[in-house]
Formats: C-alpha cells, sequence, structure tokens
C-alpha cells in the first residue's frame, strides 16, 4: 500500500559552529498543517534513502524533515567523521529547533523517527537536553554494535590513544541489513553511502550508548521502540533494557520477527508502518498522560540512587574495605597534593576547590604530590567542570547579546558566585554592564571575590556581598532588578527541590518580563559513588552525597517558576549542562 511519490525541497541549515548541513523538506499534502516529523538515517547513510518512507506512511497531512548528518550524504566534512558524538547530539538539537522554527510550529507539534545510529542520537538527545515534543520512534537502536571481532572495542580504543584519528571500515553489506532485494542493491551501488566510520565517533557510541541505556529511567516522552528480530548488526538485549527503564506513561515495544537491521526498509516493512501510523495518529488525537516531575526528589530512580549512597558500607565488606583505603590514601598520600588537602580543608563541592579547578595549575609539597594533583584535576568530574566554564562564559556572552536585542539594561546577579571568577571572566570587557552583583553564603568566598573584582578594576560597577541564594522573599527585593540571573553550581548540591523551588521563586519575582536566567545542571555523573563514598562536602566534613536532577526535572522546576528554556548546552561525557531560559510575562 503506497501513496503518490512526494517531490522533496532540498535546503541546507547552518549549525552552530557554521557548518552548513543538507537537509530535505517534504510539504504536507493537505496543508495548513500542525503536524511535522523529522527523520534521521542510520549510520553510513543518508536523507535519500529515507524518501519511502515518505511515501509509504501515509500521512499527507504531514510535513516531513531529514537530514544528512555531517559527514554523510551530501553535508560536508569527511566522511564518517564529526568532532564528537556530542557535537552530532548539538547537531540534533538545533537541527530540531530550526525545524519548529521553518515550519511555523511549536517543539510540541514534533516528532521524530529515528534507526540505528540515528536512534542513539535521537535517545542522547532526549535524555540529556529533555525537549519537549511530542514523541519519539526508535528503530533497531544501535545501543551495542556487533563487532565480531574478539576485544575490538579495546583494541581500538588503545589504538586511538597511540595512533590518534582513524576510520574503521564496516563490514555491512546490504543483505544484511534487508530482504528486500531493490534496497539491497542501492546500498550496495548508493555512492552516497559511505562505509567508513571515524574511530572517535564509534567510541562515544558505545560510551554514550551505555550511559543512556543505565539512565533510560530519565527518559519521561512518549516512546515507540521497534526492534527487529533477526538483527545482525545490534544486540537486542540493551535495546529491551533501554525500554524497561523508561519512565515515560506512553511507551510500547514491537518485536518484528524476522526482520534484519533496515527495520524501515525491511521487504515487509508495512508491518511496521502499520504500528508506526496507529501510534503518530494517537499521539496527535487523544489526550494522553504526561509525566509529572513534581516529585522527583522522592518518588524516582534518581531519589532512590542517592538514599541508597547514605546508607554506610559494611566496614569489612569488600567495597566498604575499598574505599576505607581509598580515604587513608587520600588523606596520607593525597594531602601532599594541594588540591586534595583544599579539598578536605574545605569541601570538594566549595567555592574555594571550584576556583583551584578552574585555573587547573596542578600544585604539591613535592614531586609526588604534584603528580597526584595533576592526577585529581585531571578527573573526569572536574573536566566536565572546567568544560561547564566554558559554557557559562558562552551562554552568558549570549544572554548579554539578547537583552542588547531587546533593549534592556545590562544588570547581572548571580546567587552563588563562588569566587566569581567563572562570571567575572564572562563580563571582563563588557563596556555596557551597568551592574553587577555577586553574592555567596561564605565570608571566605565574598572575601576571595572582592579581592578579584579590585584585581580587575570593576569596583565602579561590582560588588561583591553575602547572601542567601535560597531566601525567596531577599532574592524577590533585589534592587534595582537584575535582567540576567546566573545560578551555577548551586542546586546540584542539594537534594530537595523545595528549597530549588523558593530560590528561583524569588529570582522570578525579580527578574522582568524579557528578562534572562542562566542556570546549570547535573543530569548524570559517572563518580556518584566514589565521591559518596571517598569526598566530603562543604557542609561540616559530611559526606558529599549527591542527587543528580534529569534535565526534564531541572527544566520543569524552572518553567514552573515562570522561565521558558530555549538554549541548552552539555560537555561531552554527558554530565553538566548549563540552559538559558527566558523569563515569561507576569500571569
Amino acid at each position: 500500500m503506497t501513496q503518490g511519490h512526494r517531490i522533496a525541497q532540498e535546503l541546507t541549515f547552518t549549525t552552530s559552529d557554521n557548518v552548513p548541513l543538507f537537509y530535505r523538506c517534504w510539504p504536507a499534502q493537505n496543508s495548513p498543517t500542525k503536524r511535522v516529523i523529522v527523520l534521521f538515517h542510520r549510520g553510513h547513510e543518508h536523507s535519500g534513502r529515507l524518501q519511502h518512507i515518505v511515501d509509504e506512511l501515509m500521512l499527507p497531512d504531514v510535513t516531513f524533515y531529514a537530514w544528512d548528518a555531517r559527514g554523510h550524504g551530501k553535508s560536508p566534512g569527511d566522511r564518517g567523521y564529526s568532532p564528537s558524538l556530542a557535537r552530532s547530539v548539538q547537531d540534533v538539537d538545533e537541527f530540531v529547533r530550526f525545524v519548529a522554527v521553518e515550519s511555523q510550529v511549536s517543539m510540541h507539534d514534533i516528532m521524530v523517527v529515528a534507526q540505528s545510529v540515528g536512534a542513539v542520537l535521537v535517545s542522547t538527545w532526549v535524555h540529556d537536553y529533555a525537549p519537549k515534543i511530542r514523541g519519539m520512534i526508535l528503530a533497531s537502536p544501535a545501543f551495542k554494535v556487533k563487532l565480531y571481532v574478539p576485544f575490538a572495542r579495546p583494541g581500538l580504543t588503545l589504538m586511538h590513544r597511540f595512533r590518534g584519528l582513524f576510520y574503521v571500515k564496516s563490514y555491512v553489506k546490504g543483505k544484511f541489513l534487508t530482504h528486500d532485494a531493490q534496497r539491497v542493491a542501492s546500498f550496495d551501488s548508493d555512492p552516497l553511502v559511505s562505509r567508513p566510520i571515524a574511530v572517535n565517533i564509534l567510541l562515544d557510541l558505545y560510551r554514550a550508548a551505555e550511559r543512556i541505556v543505565q539512565d533510560a529511567a530519565a527518559i519521561t516522552l512518549p516512546t515507540q521502540l521497534l526492534i527487529s528480530g533477526d538483527d545482525f548488526v545490534v544486540h537486542r538485549a540493551p535495546q529491551q533494557r533501554f525500554y524497561q527503564r523508561l519512565r515515560s506513561p506512553v511507551k510500547e515495544q514491537h518485536i518484528l520477527p524476522g526482520f534484519y537491521h533496515d527495520t524501515l526498509g525491511e521487504k515487509d516493512r508495512q508491518l511496521a508502518f502499520d504500528k508506526m501510523r496507529i501510534f503518530i495518529e494517537r499521539l496527535y488525537t487523544e489526550t494522553l498522560p504526561t509525566h509529572h516531575y513534581r516529585y522527583e526528589d522522592r518518588w524516582s530512580a534518581s531519589a532512590d540512587s542517592y538514599r541508597a549512597l547514605q546508607v554506610p558500607l559494611k566496614s569489612y565488606s569488600a567495597e566498604g574495605l575499598y574505599y576505607r583505603t581509598l580515604r587513608y590514601g587520600m588523606k596520607t598520600l593525597g594531602s601532599s597534593a594541594t588540591g586534595v588537602r583544599l579539598g578536605f580543608e574545605t569541601g570538594f563541592d566549595s567555592g574555594s576547590t571550584l576556583d583551584y579547578v578552574y585555573r587547573n595549575q596542578p600544585e604539591g609539597k613535592n614531586t609526588l604530590g604534584k603528580y597526584i594533583d595533576q592526577q585529581y584535576l585531571n578527573s573526569i568530574g572536574w573536566r566536565g567542570i572546567r568544560m561547564r566554564k566554558v559554557h557559562l562564559q558562552q551562554t552568558i556572552q549570549m544572554a548579554l547579546m539578547r537583552l542588547r536585542e531587546q533593549g534592556m539594561p545590562l544588570r547581572i546577579v548571580d546567587i552563588a558566585a563562588g569566587h566569581g571568577r567563572y562570571v567575572l571572566d564572562a563580563l571582563t570587557n563588557q563596556p555596557d554592564v551597568e551592574q553587577i552583583l555577586l553574592r555567596d553564603y561564605s565570608e571566605l568566598n565574598v572575601e576571595k571575590g572582592q579581592a578579584m573584582i579590585a584585581q580587575r578594576n570593576l569596583t565602579e560597577i561590582a560588588r561583591f556581598e553575602k547572601g542567601d541564594a535560597f531566601d525567596r522573599d531577599d532574592l524577590a527585593s533585589l534592587t534595582p532588578n537584575p535582567t540576567l540571573a546566573i545560578v551555577s553550581g548551586l542546586y546540584e548540591l542539594f537534594p530537595q527541590n523545595e528549597m530549588i523551588e523558593a530560590s528561583l521563586a524569588g529570582l522570578a519575582a525579580a527578574v522582568p518580563p524579557g528578562g534572562v536566567l542562566v542556570y546549570t545542571g547535573q543530569p548524570w555523573h559517572p563518580q556518584l559513588k566514589m565521591i559518596a563514598r571517598a569526598l566530603t562536602s562543604h557542609q561540616g566534613g559530611q559526606p558529599w552525597v549527591m542527587r543528580v536532577r534529569s534535565q526534564g526535572e531541572m527544566d520543569a522546576l524552572v518553567e514552573q517558576a515562570g522561565f521558558d528554556k530555549c538554549h541548552q548546552l552539555i560537555d561531552e561525557w554527558g554530565i553538566f549542562t548549563v540552559s538559558l531560559a527566558v523569563r515569561r510575562a507576569h500571569d
């Protein structure tokens, strides 16, 4: 059952790093329409090979879009290459937001359909960015590729370390993808199908997929998962684990017996299309249950993990002995490293520690201490913190540009600035800034911050004062009203949402409509257990136990307060986010 062949418009859009990506648009046959579906192709392929989906789904009231990912099809770049998987996921976010503007619909009017590697990009995007789209359909997501060579992944990792960038050629031929002879022939002969994949992307794909499958409980978006029953390319088990952990109140899984990996290009693909068509229609026409984030600090996977980390380990269990030994080593040998010693003195989450991590200059009492400090500063968490600083500076500058365009004064407040280094770095050489107000709970941080202001000759426009970031009334009474409020690295330290709600409510009362909020999040962290068992916080030397907040939860708190998120950045490891939100008109 097919409909007439739709003609695609062939266009380009430009990413934030100035790469013009090729895309196709198939306008709806019945217009005007508020239904938009964005298609994401498999690895090695391109948007032209999705034409049959547009034709055969028989959805005349839907506008379809599909890109050629960077390094694929008609898009530029070395074949199979991207700077990182995180950059490609950011491309997804930018493309879908571009589609919303181009088609004049809200994000909630958009659905995405993605296959294989494209499905990993989309599921990572949904996890890390929490976009408010209508739903997603994933076909045979490549959460774990079958490499068929023993120890292939460790070998590739080792080779990448010593050789740098190189390319791996895909073993997959068309006959392993589908029973459809025409699709087999077209795959094997298509000059735009590129067989190589950059080793950094292949390794990133594994790491991201493991993270997303492990933390799929953070995803609450309506999801349909289509699994090919006889897939020679990817493993089934990770797909099923991902589905089982999803917390969406609307989800369905279908296993398609006999299907090879090209689920939507199989000979009997109408079986898949029939299921997709029903799912799509229901999402657009029925009132379906949605996930509510109000009680995430009590009833969620992250709350369960937080409570588990609060339980002391048995002293003589293997795990207990391991962490006792680690703590002892850090307090003895580790004390010769300046950063480790500072962490135990002020808290590993303190403003003093963060300022030391930002400077990133290893120090120690001796050669061993300096070496330990170098390893300490190079841990994945601290690398993520430094990337968060870069993203903060970029986002603050974007916020200032937005305020200038609206003709609003530039009055900045940071309610928990630590020593203030990241804010002052971003605001230096900004001649039209009217006021910078930095606040912190710590007298030490205020003292250090005042000195930093003086060093930068900013005393005429900047001041540092002691303040409570969770006092709603105090924040609401800030005068003159700040047009840019910044909250960085604060909310992540407190598991309960009540304090965060009070803080955001105070900022919403202070910031006028059109003003902006820059806020950070921590939707995932690979070292939660080690941090909880070995490191201490600024709160009286207590164990530093963190509850991660999914990006969906963090954005929901911000939206509830009266701000609408419009932009986000995240590091390549998926740990720290920096977001920009606009204050809505008062209700």
